[in-house]
Parts: C-alpha cells; sequence; structure tokens
C-alpha cells in the first residue's frame, strides 16, 4: 500500500516543530533547571492533549503489559530522555556541534528498524537516508563558522547530544509498534503524561530552591512553546503519520530536525546566515522527494513490530 501523501506532511510538521524544541530548549536551559523545565512542558503538553482524548476517543484505551510496557519506553526514551540529554549537551558544546550530532539521527533510525523491526529499505531510502545525513552534515559543518566556541567540555556535550540521538530514534521505533494497536492521540496522551510521572520527582525537587521571579518571558515564552506546540501538537503530527509508513521511511523525515533548528536559530536568535543553509535545506528536501516517490515494496507491512 502507498503511503498518503498527508503522512509525509505530517512527520514535515512534526519534525520543524521539534527542530524549534532547540531554540525554546536553550533558552529553557538558560532559565529553568533542566528537570523543572521538562516537567513542566510535559505537564502543559498533558493538560492540553487529555480533554481532546476524552472528547474524541471517550478516554485512554485499554492496553495489556505489553503495549503498556512500549508506551512507557517511548516516554522514557523520546521524551524524558532526549530532553535531558539534549539540554544538558548543549550546556557542555555549541549548538553548531550539536547539530551535526543530531543530523545522525535519519541514519540511526535506518539502523534500528533494519536491525529490531526486520524491514528492508529500498535502495532508494538508504540513498534520501545518506542523502539527509550528508545535507544536514554539510549544512551544520559548512554554516558553523570558523572560529565559533566549542563550549567548556565538547567531547562530553557531543557523546550526551548523541545519546539525544539514540533516544529519538528509539523513540521512533517504540512508536511504530505502539501504532499498531493505540492511537495516534492515544500514544501522545501517553507519552506526555508518562513522561511528566518522570520528571515530577526531581522537577519538584529542584522547584523547592528555585527562585521563580528569576524567570523572564523568553524562559517562560519557551517553555509553553515546549508543551504546546513540540509535545502537543508536535506528537500528535508525528505519530499520525507514523501510523501510516515504516519506520526506516519515516527516520528520513527525522532530517527535517536540525534543518528546522538551524533555521530557526537564525530567525529566532539572530545567528548569522551561511550559504550553506540552503545547500543543507535542498539535499533533505531531495532526500525526501526520494522517499515520497518510491514504488511500494510487497514486503512493506506498515505498523510491523517485532514479533514477541
Amino acid at each position: 500500500m502507498r503511503p498518503e501523501p498527508r503522512a509525509y506532511l505530517e512527520l514535515t510538521g512534526a519534525m520543524v516543530l521539534v527542530g524549534s524544541s532547540v531554540v525554546a530548549g536553550k533558552l529553557m536551559a538558560e532559565s529553568l533547571p533542566v528537570f523543572l523545565a521538562g516537567g513542566l512542558s510535559s505537564a502543559i503538553g498533558a493538560v492540553i492533549l487529555l480533554p481532546v482524548l476524552f472528547w474524541r476517543e471517550g478516554g485512554l484505551p485499554g492496553v495489556g503489559r505489553r503495549e503498556a510496557g512500549v508506551l512507557f519506553l517511548q516516554a522514557f526514551t523520546g521524551i524524558f530522555l532526549f530532553r535531558v540529554l539534549l539540554l544538558w549537551g548543549l550546556l557542555f558544546t555549541s549548538a553548531a556541534e550539536g547539530g551535526v550530532i543530531t543530523s545522525t539521527t535519519p541514519a540511526v533510525v535506518g539502523v534500528i528498524s533494519f536491525l529490531f523491526l526486520k524491514e528492508r529499505p529500498s535502495p532508494r531510502v538508504w540513498a534520501g537516508v545518506a542523502l539527509a545525513v550528508v545535507g544536514i552534515v554539510a549544512l551544520n559543518v559548512l554554516g558553523a563558522g570558523a572560529g565559533a566556541a566549542r563550549g567548556p567540555a565538547p567531547l562530553l556535550g557531543n557523546l550526551l547530544v548523541f545519546g539525544a540521538v539514540v533516544s529519538e530514534a528509539l523513540f521512533t521505533i517504540f512508536g511504530k509498534a505502539a501504532s499498531e494497536r493505540v492511537s495516534p492521540l492515544a500514544t501522545a496522551v501517553s507519552a506526555s503524561v508518562l513522561s511528566l510521572a518522570l520528571f515530577l520527582p526531581l522537577g519538584l525537587n529542584q522547584a523547592v530552591d528555585f527562585d521563580f521571579s528569576s524567570v523572564g518571558f523568553a524562559g517562560w515564552a519557551s517553555v509553553v512553546h515546549y508543551g504546546l506546540f513540540v509535545t502537543a501538537l508536535g506528537y500528535l503530527l508525528w505519530f499520525g503519520g507514523l501510523s501510516k509508513v515504516p519506520a526506516s521511511t519515516a527516520g528520513v523525515f527525522t532530517g527535517i530536525l536540525p534543518v528546522s533548528a538551524v533555521l530557526l536559530s537564525y530567525l529566532v536568535l539572530g545567528e548569522p546566515f551561511s550559504w550553506a543553509h540552503p545547500v543543507g535545506v535542498a539535499c533533505v528536501l531531495l532526500a525526501i522527494l526520494l522517499i515520497a516517490l518510491q514504488r511500494p515494496n510487497p514486503g512493506d507491512v506498515v505498523g510491523k513490530v517485532p514479533p514477541a
């Protein structure tokens, strides 16, 4: 079955919003402790999504132990670990080097889906993965500029950011496994609620001695943006698209994340624009075009999960 164009639009929109999390996350990290910021943004997402779920689907679905475990792992890897590792990593390395590390996300998703979901990506898919990685690496490397600050501990920071990349890849794989039995909306709600539960203990501990009056407008705006657009709308779009295409195909769309992050850093944070930007964007768009125009493989099964 040929994937619907709507799925590609949903995946693209989701990754544009998730890419904005780099800008919002940087502003949050400068204003709030990591676990407190993560908990507040997850709380906003849960408060928004829960009423929508009860309105459209009547409440949380009944799931078995296996499905509940997958949903927990999804929240733990894709929201909790991703946010913690990314925010901590950006404290030790530069945004440019962090962007280079995040550009490996499509390749990591492709490898994991090949190893664990037994998907067999076509040569066109692998070409799209390679082109996305090359384009985004070129975007970040050529656009970083000579003499850019590397941060106080770039090796540690880059390792932490790569850990966030692996977490994002696992998030995609677990989302694929859950999409066969749980609706996109219910999956998004579950991820928000479970991630809130994970952030809550350490977040409350940080909140006890924190001076909330020190947080300015930019800090609070970034928390609201993260909860409303990245957590709520972003995950709704992502799970909606992921339920219609193989995980390896969806993985290519994660290449939009660093492209979105760089462009929004330019627009929001006022970072200098480089000629490398349109080169990277063109490579990623071409990669997506390769995937979108591929012929369906009879062996591909949307919603495939590993054997129990």
